[in-house]
């Protein structure tokens, strides 16, 4: 455990490493990875919950308030729900992508997963995204998940980033490589 603490840190961390333990206690591990899944799209898609949780104008009662409407509403676990809970009452909820982030980590880690963060021009099919798992694994050594994001700015290719290490064939970085070459030659 202590090499997936090392994951996580600040204050962020110290939410994160206590919701992972209290959801292994509980054996309500995939539950919590669901709601913080289901959380984290919320919090993708809507800009006031973005605002609610991350400007000071909102008081403390007013962002519980809000954070338990929403946690009835999307039916979130006990688990997830009083940490949230808890960390309105604390002023605590600006960090909560953050928390998602590091609670993810911790049990991919303990899955003995690392994720790969893949940026294409185009989404990949279910299929690619298996292959290029299994490509990474080999890679790795480790079962790889694939978190997928679109940027048509790449024009074609992908950069993929797992850890400190990072592969870019985007066609957009080859012609800058290309416009870079060109430039010293003239």
């Amino acid at each position: 455990m202590s090499d997936a603490r090392s994951l996580v840190s600040g204050v962020a961390g110290r939410y994160a490493t206590a919701l992972y333990e209290i959801a292994q206690e509980a054996n309500s591990l995939e539950q919590v990875e669901a709601d913080l899944r289901a959380l984290s799209a919320a919090l993708e898609h809507s800009a006031e919950l973005r605002d609610l949780i991350s400007l000071p104008v909102f008081s403390r009662s007013v962002q519980g308030g809000a954070m338990a409407a929403l946690s009835r509403e999307m039916e979130l676990g006990r688990e997830v729900a009083n940490t949230i809970a808890l960390m309105a009452t604390k002023r605590r909820l600006a960090v909560l992508p953050a928390v998602i982030a590091a609670v993810q980590a911790l049990a991919a880690e303990a899955r003995g997963e690392v994720t790969a963060e893949v940026t294409a021009a185009k989404a990949l099919t279910k299929a690619q995204q298996e292959k290029l798992a299994k490509a990474l694994k080999a890679s790795v050594g480790k079962d790889v998940a694939i978190d997928m994001s679109v940027d048509e700015s790449l024009i074609g290719g992908l950069i993929v980033k797992m850890g400190s290490k990072m592969i870019d064939t985007s066609v957009a970085s080859k012609l800058a490589n290309l416009q870079n070459a060109m430039k010293e030659v003239g």
